[in-house]
């Protein structure tokens, strides 16, 4: 990639990072605080740490982290002031790593777990997995069988990519960045590395 695309894709996120960060996501994840004796075998600061491991500093410094209990309701392990939500994930599952999101970001992939026909978010939203992930699929997001994908630090722009009209990839690769699930509506573009 030449470094007059980068920069598009840098300012882009920029961009998108501001006005996300401004938005109000209170309202979207109605959560009950969690309290450090009602963690299952994870500590609340294991997973504190885990989850702030996903984003960089300064964005997952101030931001809400919350988790799911085991009978999968969000519990906020801790408030946050700037917009975007972190999650522990589960290192025991594949397809869970932890994450910091911004608010399109948690409508997309609560869309995609809904199996809705496409992504309602109707601006572009911002993952950061910068401890890393595993995945079943680079093609199908519905992959549950296929060996799991080891996948570096990244961040994602959460948003409709396509390889034709970027000239980007749709291929797995471990620098630079890739257009991911290609061809499917919930196609987004993956960057390797830290921001």
């Amino acid at each position: 990639m030449s470094v007059r695309p980068q920069r598009h894709i840098f300012f882009l996120f920029s961009a998108i990072a501001l006005l996300v960060a401004a938005a109000s996501f209170g309202r979207f994840l109605h959560a009950k605080a969690i309290s450090p004796s009602e963690a299952s075998d994870d500590t609340t600061q294991a997973k504190i740490a885990r989850a702030l491991s996903a984003g960089p500093s300064d964005i997952a410094g101030s931001a809400r982290i919350v988790d799911s209990d085991a009978s999968g309701n969000t519990v906020v392990l801790r408030e946050g002031s700037n917009g975007f939500t972190c999650m522990p994930g589960n290192p025991k599952v594949i397809g869970q790593p932890p994450m910091c999101v911004d608010l399109a970001s948690l409508q997309w992939f609560a869309d995609a777990k809904a199996h809705k026909a496409k992504p309602s978010n109707t601006v572009p939203g911002i993952t950061y997995m910068l401890a890393g992930a595993t995945q079943r699929s680079d093609s199908d997001p519905n992959d549950t069988t296929s060996p799991p994908i080891h996948v570096g630090p990244h961040w994602m722009i959460m948003w409709p990519f396509d390889p034709k009209t970027t000239g980007l990839p749709s291929t797995h690769r471990d620098n630079g960045a890739y257009i991911m699930w290609a061809g499917s509506p919930y196609a987004h573009l993956h960057v390797m590395g830290r921001p």
